[in-house]
């Protein structure tokens, strides 16, 4: 078939789907626009149709549609990692609770502060703990407070909301729906007591079910785990230093 030839709804299926698996990463509408020649491409609303077909395709498949910040993903079904993760051997980087704690108060009080990070945790924030969300893309800064100093802000990013299946930041639980820290125990698959905020060698997996979608796959990393906090004015280590030892949490000040 060539392309100049009308396509069919089901060839223009079969098209997107072979995109989708190519890519490796999301695609929005303009893009899947263009793996079409100028002369008859199909409009946006033909291309919209196809994407409703092939996710009724996934319905009885291992694989499953699923539409993030950055557009159209296909991925395994969260119900299918726990076999599919065992292709890789190496060790899945972790992520203390400090990272996860700090990541969650970027994702819902943004913008924000360092400082104001460390207020509502109670201890000060390591600098490698936002070194390491920076450089995996998860925040970024968005703009200074006006007020001297002109202390950064932190805000999510595109792909954090790709990462954890989320299309936009609404579709975050509401912290009506978080009744308390220990519900979230056996997703984050934290130690028992969370009352209390120290980042002693605590863990947990890369990749977190958020709420009822998949995560895609997280490739394994060599990484060290995350430092912990560290005192205010404590010397930094260089950046590709890490270390699976961990400090207790210091109060501010």
């Amino acid at each position: 078939m060539t392309e100049s030839a009308e396509l069919s709804a089901e060839q223009l299926k079969h098209i997107i789907e072979a995109a989708l698996l190519a890519a490796g990463e999301p695609l929005n509408m303009a893009q899947l626009g263009a793996l079409f020649s100028d002369d008859n491409p199909p409009a946006n609303a033909e291309i919209g149709k196809a994407l409703e077909a092939l996710e009724s395709d996934c319905q009885d498949r291992g694989i499953e549609l699923r539409k993030v910040a950055s557009g159209y993903r296909l991925q395994v079904k969260q119900a299918y990692q726990d076999w599919i993760s065992r292709l890789w051997t190496e060790r899945p980087k972790r992520y203390t609770r400090a990272a996860l704690e700090t990541l969650a108060l970027v994702a819902y009080r943004q913008p924000i502060t360092r400082g104001e990070i460390e207020e509502v945790r109670g201890v000060s924030l390591s600098s490698n703990i936002i070194r390491t969300l920076q450089e995996r893309d998860w925040i970024r800064v968005v703009g200074h407070r006006d007020v001297p100093g002109k202390p950064a802000l932190f805000g999510t990013t595109r792909t954090f909301l790709d990462y954890f299946n989320l299309e936009s930041l609404d579709e975050l639980p509401t912290l009506a729906e978080i009744k308390d820290m220990e519900s979230l125990e056996p997703e984050l698959d934290l130690e028992p007591s969370l009352s209390v905020m120290s980042d002693e060698e605590d863990e947990v997996p890369a990749a977190i079910e958020v709420g009822d979608g998949g995560s895609a796959i997280e490739e394994p990393g060599s990484e060290g785990d995350e430092p912990a906090d560290e005192p205010v004015g404590a010397d930094e280590p260089e950046a590709d230093q890490f270390s699976d030892e961990t400090e207790q949490d210091t109060p501010p000040g």
